[in-house]
């Protein structure tokens, strides 16, 4: 049975008081990493260990941590992934509203570096559901064969800049083979992935994550990263979820506000390499 939508309206229009408190309730839980290989509780934290070395933080919040407890807990967090050999990276995902003090310092002066911050944008699915006119010669379809999702991911890592690696792929593929309900959408033209993106129905939610949205510089200003979105956004209204969130670059941002997506919070991911 869907949950209770944790919303309210105001003459149709959704506060964001309220989104940013579904946001919160529903996806700062186990939801947020469906596919980790391990889960550690420490403290208030969630020490998350993904496929390929990667480790990651997350958390419902802090329980009222002051800077020392929080100088304490980065430094027991780093202990925890350096005693793994197969940990190589680590991301500290930050949010903007969260009570914190001190820990972009403390953060930094353990070799963490802070990446860009985007914005999180929560909203109706079904203001993102609309009819959206392709260029001609653009199609949008689902992938799922192996070929598709290395050509799609390869795209998105020229996209973002990102060093050429089979590992996300081999994610996305494992990802597949669970049957999560993670699904990989792309726009084609002239033979080639032009835009692409996941959708990520969260189980136990009213929520559906879009996520890794990208378009070749050429093809952007066509209304087709739009369209993608509004695919995804069917997709997800067809599953039953009812609410969208994604972590936006300042490209995608105007795009989902145009959507009726509301900005709620920021968030900024923290890296650290061995």
């Amino acid at each position: 049975m869907p949950l209770r939508p944790h919303y309210c309206t105001v003459t149709g229009v959704i506060d964001s008081a309220h989104l940013l408190a579904a946001y919160d309730e529903q996806l700062r839980t186990d939801a947020e990493t469906p596919s980790a290989i391990s889960v550690t509780r420490h403290g208030p934290l969630r020490l998350v260990t993904f496929a390929g070395g990667r480790g990651f933080v997350t958390y419902r919040d802090l329980d009222g941590a002051d800077a020392g407890t929080i100088r304490r807990l980065v430094a027991e967090v780093l202990a925890h992934y350096r005693a793994d050999p197969e940990i190589n990276r680590v991301e500290w995902k930050t949010r903007g509203h969260d009570h914190a003090p001190g820990l972009h310092e403390t953060l930094l002066d353990n070799g963490f570096t802070a990446d860009d911050t985007e914005s999180i944008m929560v909203g109706e699915a079904r203001l993102l559901a609309v009819d959206v006119p392709l260029p001609e010669g653009v199609t949008l379809r689902r992938v799922t064969e192996e070929p598709d999702v290395r050509a799609m991911v390869a795209m998105q890592d020229e996209v973002f800049g990102t060093p050429a690696s089979d590992d996300m792929a081999n994610a996305m593929l494992r990802r597949l083979a669970l049957g999560d309900g993670m699904e990989m959408w792309v726009a084609e033209a002239e033979g080639q992935i032009v835009s692409a993106g996941r959708l990520e129905p969260v189980s136990g939610t009213n929520f559906a994550g879009i996520w890794g949205g990208a378009t070749r510089e050429q093809w952007r200003g066509r209304g087709i990263y739009r369209a993608l979105t509004a695919a995804r956004a069917r997709s997800a209204l067809h599953n039953g979820k009812t609410l969208i969130n994604s972590d936006s670059t300042e490209y995608s941002r105007p795009i989902l506000e145009r959507s009726g997506l509301v900005k709620v919070s920021t968030t900024t991911p923290y890296m650290w390499k061995r």
